[in-house]
């Protein structure tokens, strides 16, 4: 088995229904939920015309490899009514692999960890908050990470009661 670190958001319908009702049918499809973050409100970014998100990250374990764990992720944001739209668009589920014990995946369609995570403190909040001390396999403390990112580059963001 191993650790895989996701990345969860919404923004269509109920965000943070489906953000736990993501959660409870990983379970289902036998993937165990250790730990999750708070919910995170976070303010749209690219097409800023649309809905606040809720964004929340979860460490799981599974014995899914990085590309059985991105096709149950595609399979679940299906199930939850997502269809193709404009990139940084509304969407009803997201589910992003930001991170994996295994260290580092490289493929055409999947690359672990996430090539943008440094970028992303609607990921990296939630994330810090799940496993702080983590460290991406380049030695990058994922804290670090968040510290680096420009105030005028780090979207609007409040934590939620769950």
């Amino acid at each position: 088995m191993s650790l895989m670190w996701l990345g969860l958001g919404a923004n269509v319908g109920e965000p943070a229904e489906a953000l736990r009702w993501a959660v409870v049918r990983m379970g289902e499809e036998g993937v165990v939920v250790e730990a999750m973050s708070g919910l995170y409100v976070t303010a749209p970014q690219g097409v800023e015309d649309q809905p606040d998100f809720i964004n929340a990250a979860c460490r799981v374990r599974t014995d899914l490899d990085p590309p059985g764990m991105l096709a149950l992720a595609k399979r679940l944001e299906a199930e939850a009514g997502r269809v193709d739209g404009p990139r940084w668009g509304p969407r009803p589920l997201d589910i992003d692999i930001l991170a994996w014990d295994g260290g580092v995946w490289d493929a055409p369609d999947l690359v672990v960890p996430h090539p943008r995570l440094h970028e992303r403190r609607f990921a990296l909040q939630p994330l810090v908050e799940v496993e702080p001390d983590l460290a991406l396999p380049t030695g990058e403390a994922i804290a670090s990470l968040l510290d680096a990112i420009p105030p005028e580059e780090q979207p609007v963001m409040r934590r939620q009661d769950p």
